[in-house]
């Protein structure tokens, strides 16, 4: 037995290190030859996203714009024949221009500056005007680390310094991070949050893998050899031809083109980036450089409320919190910090409790096919059966070829309550509170259907951590609708309101596992002095299955 588990020792652990350092931000392996301009589906290792946010903007993937003349980038340098190893002698550039990345002049660099300069000016144009947004703040990065700070360009090669940057090897973000490395290195990616696409997690990210590269090889042009194929692959070239030029193994057949041509892709970058004006790019719209101010808010808060409360566009929030997939904070932290503009930290923090939201159903129409089932059409819009035909007047399944059907839609508008007037309270305007005790088998999802109330509502009403860690016989507090047809409206308010709202409320509530007086109390707007009064309770302790007093008995009396 001791002899088998040294077997599976020496076979398992060297594999398991090939795929750590063969899994570099960039990985190529397997990606098609050419790639056209189109919106990219976002492929996740994991069932499709159930988006609880606000989505009428769905989350926004664009093609890495270097990614799109890959094929034609090799097909040119295999015509420039063998690999020269090249010279650091007679850099053209300025006399104040230095580089802290080892810059060679070879023919493979040559062909990347007239790419740029001439057939491809527009695009580093454009690369260029992005550039300024975000070189501040990476050169500053690079140098609290100790790294080389020309390794600001890098992003440049990688997405062209784009937020929403995804390849069809499903690297995301500036620095084009698959998942497992990304993971490695510290960035949060789950359904709500992917910070690859944080500017400045994922450039901290960025610096401490290619510090671990540097480390391993010693030289920064293998780094970023590595950081492009991985470090196995590097590795191997290294042992084989038994070298750590990076010129004389490109010279050979090991490294993919993919790879070879990264190097001198990214020294081209650096000498037109430093030098432009040398170089016939003039009128440059650089973009002003990455600004922001930051505040705690609660979590399920939409960007759309933010967006209300600030005064600020919701393009422009959107773009500082690039890491925010469904437009709203993550649940699993009680206070998120968002970004907003220098300047509109106050504002936000003053405003957002005065947001209030209304969600009204609205209807379109569907004309049914010939093939057409009741089924198909629920999976089409997303609806259940009894929804659809209650919206219809309908009692059977039965359709008819022709047949008009009323499509229910859900529609959230923000809007910011004047100062001088009271907030409405949750028992207003046709809306009351119910009290859902969750069968076994229900979701949120599930009772958000039923009550027609989007789920991150829901979320945000009983300040759930995790939707899908609900239990049977937990009580849900639902704010719907006191009417019914073609303007089923729900008023509500957004979770910084929590505190404010004074809804109508039942006599008793239900105590599940978990609840605490306090949390108790902060639901349905009360302090927990007020329910150890109603209660007789001489101490916080409460049990579950007890029911709890949560309305003023004296103002029942009088």
């Amino acid at each position: 037995m001791r002899f088998i588990h040294s077997i599976i020792n020496f076979l398992v652990l060297p594999f398991c290190l090939f795929l750590l350092w063969g899994c570099a931000a960039t990985e190529t392996a397997n990606q098609m030859s050419s790639m056209d301009d189109t919106a990219l589906t976002i492929e996740e290792e994991r069932p499709p996203i159930e988006h609880y946010g606000d989505n009428s903007l769905a989350e926004e993937v664009t093609l890495p714009e270097p990614e799109i003349t890959v094929a034609e980038e090799i097909k040119e340098l295999e015509a420039l024949g063998t690999w020269e190893e090249g010279s650091d002698e007679n850099i053209p550039s300025e006399p104040e221009i230095t580089y802290d990345f080892p810059v060679t002049l070879n023919k493979q660099v040559d062909f990347y500056i007239n790419f740029f300069q001439h057939k491809h000016k527009k695009t580093f144009t454009r690369w260029l005007e992005r550039s300024s947004r975000y070189l501040p703040m990476i050169r500053a990065e690079l140098r609290n680390a100790g790294l080389p700070e020309d390794l600001a360009y890098l992003p440049m090669i990688e997405s062209g310094y784009s937020l929403t940057a995804y390849s069809k090897a499903k690297a995301a973000g500036p620095w084009q991070f698959i998942r497992s490395t990304g993971r490695a290195y510290d960035l949060t990616i789950d359904s709500y949050v992917d910070e690859r696409r944080d500017p400045v997690k994922s450039t901290r990210a960025a610096i401490a893998f290619l510090s671990d590269l540097y480390d391993r090889f010693g030289d920064w042009q293998l780094a970023v050899a590595a950081y492009n194929a991985g470090g196995g692959k590097i590795n191997n070239a290294i042992r084989r031809y038994k070298t750590k030029n990076f010129w004389e193994i490109a010279q050979k057949r090991y490294l993919k083109n993919e790879t070879k041509r990264y190097v001198p892709k990214l020294i081209a970058a650096i000498i037109l980036a430093k030098d432009p004006e040398k170089y016939g790019f003039t009128n440059i719209n650089y973009s002003p450089p990455l600004a922001y101010e930051t505040i705690e808010v609660p979590r399920w808060t939409s960007l759309r409320a933010v967006e209300v409360a600030s005064g600020t566009d919701l393009e422009t929030l959107r773009d500082l919190n690039r890491q925010l997939r469904q437009l709203i904070t993550p649940p699993d932290q009680q206070d998120y910090p968002l970004r907003v503009p220098v300047g509109k930290k106050d504002i936000v923090a003053q405003n957002l409790p005065r947001v209030h939201t209304t969600v009204s159903t609205n209807y379109k129409t569907h004309v049914v096919g010939k093939n057409d089932t009741l089924n198909q059409i629920c999976r089409l819009y997303n609806l259940n059966k009894t929804t659809l035909l209650k919206s219809n007047n309908l009692r059977k399944s039965k359709l008819t070829p022709g047949q008009r059907l009323r499509i229910p839609y859900q529609t959230t508008h923000y809007t910011l309550w004047d100062k001088d007037t009271p907030l409405p309270s949750q028992g207003t305007e046709g809306s009351r509170l119910v009290l859902h005790k969750i069968k076994p088998g229900e979701s949120v999802s599930h009772i958000a259907k039923r009550y027609n109330v989007p789920v991150h509502l829901i979320a945000a009403w009983n300040d759930l951590k995790n939707i899908n860690r609900i239990k049977a016989g937990q009580q849900l507090a639902l704010y719907v609708s006191d009417t019914a047809g073609e303007s089923n409206i729900v008023t509500t308010q957004t979770p910084a309101q929590t505190r404010s709202r004074t809804a109508a409320r039942p006599d008793y509530y239900e105590i599940n596992n978990g609840d605490s007086l306090w949390s108790i109390a902060r639901r349905f707007q009360l302090t927990p002095q007020q329910l150890k009064r109603w209660n007789n309770l001489k101490s916080n302790l409460i049990h579950p299955g007890n029911r709890l007093r949560i309305s003023d008995p004296e103002a029942e009396n009088s």
